[in-house]
């Protein structure tokens, strides 16, 4: 567990501003990137609770549960085994998110990329796995152009040991919602995998959903391109991909607070796009619940490393792999 307070966690905040849009992160937390706000409008999910330390053990929804964190090696919990015969015991959402970062703090021209302005803002951490021995860097550069906001990530893994190592990435950014609002796929893309589904909603996991106008397991219909209000009790994991090249991102509509969402990754590395839907239907306990849309770019369909299919991958030793991600916030 991390040895320190609050206020150092406050003092050790890395904040990037350009213009109305600024974005705060938390090395000492897991490299979470706590808020997104532009004109003063708070785009991520609120913590459930106070952000704190964290350990190697708890579940996800023992901690805050809010903004974005990366899953890494795994999103669930899971238990593999790599080459050598060791046993690997990788806990819920993975490992990054319970360790501090560290700040690199490289130079500002290093981190820009092809259609960054200039005045592009930017930071840069690493972060090491405990559950196997990988070490991710993540560099964040924001831009400003034409009543718009634009964020660049690239994302740097590479295997540290003396085997080879399966892994799987996600991101995990948990954007707060409306009733009303809407999620937009590329026209081409009608069904999705499912997860999980609170209740068993959607029915069971592994199941096909048709998108939009899904068919609930009790015979009804839902469109679940809209937010729907936050008591509905919903909890919906599901996937999309092997994206093509131009299905390769997604839309969340705030018409609510006038702010269009996009994001972008590269469906060469990152073929897969998972949804988290949630309109008040977790965590499965008393207190605060989620009313957010995850959009997530990710190396595979399922929550689970141990879950093998075309999709998984590993890194020999002192391989690394590379890929990118980008979100755009725009004026409606």
């Amino acid at each position: 567990m991390l040895e320190q307070s609050p206020t150092v966690f406050a003092k050790e905040n890395v904040l990037i501003q350009n213009g109305e849009c600024s974005i705060t992160v938390h090395p000492l937390l897991g490299g979470k990137i706590s808020s997104i706000s532009i004109r003063g409008r708070e785009l991520l999910q609120a913590p459930l609770a106070p952000l704190d330390v964290r350990t190697r053990t708890m579940t996800f929804d023992e901690a805050d549960a809010s903004g974005w964190d990366e899953c890494l090696p795994s999103v669930a919990g899971a238990c593999v085994t790599t080459p050598d015969r060791q046993v690997h015991s990788i806990p819920d959402h993975g490992d990054l998110w319970r360790v501090a970062w560290e700040n690199l703090e490289e130079p500002q021209e290093k981190l820009r990329t092809d259609g960054l302005t200039a005045d592009a803002k930017a930071v840069t951490l690493r972060a090491e796995c405990f559950s196997l021995p990988l070490v991710l860097v993540r560099s964040l550069a924001l831009s400003e152009k034409d009543r718009s906001w634009h964020l660049s990530l690239h994302y740097k893994l590479t295997n540290i040991g003396a085997t080879h190592v399966p892994w799987a990435w996600s991101a995990h950014p948990l954007f707060a919602v409306e009733a009303g609002d809407r999620i937009v796929l590329p026209d081409s893309i009608h069904t999705l995998r499912l997860e999980g589904s609170g209740g068993g909603r959607l029915g069971t996991s592994g199941s096909p959903v048709n998108w939009p106008m899904a068919t609930l397991a009790d015979g009804g219909k839902s469109d679940l391109s809209v937010a729907l209000k936050a008591d509905s009790g919903v909890g919906d994991k599901l996937a999309a991909g092997p994206v093509h090249k131009d299905e390769n991102w997604c839309v969340l509509e705030r018409a609510s607070v006038g702010i269009r969402i996009r994001v972008r990754f590269d469906a060469a590395a990152t073929p897969y796009l998972g949804l988290w839907i949630c309109y008040g239907g977790w965590p499965d306990r008393p207190g605060p619940k989620q009313t957010c849309v995850a959009i997530e770019p990710a190396t595979a369909p399922v929550d689970s490393l141990a879950q093998i299919g075309p999709w998984s991958r590993t890194l020999g030793p002192g391989e690394s792999s590379e890929w990118t991600m980008h979100v755009d916030f725009e004026l409606m």
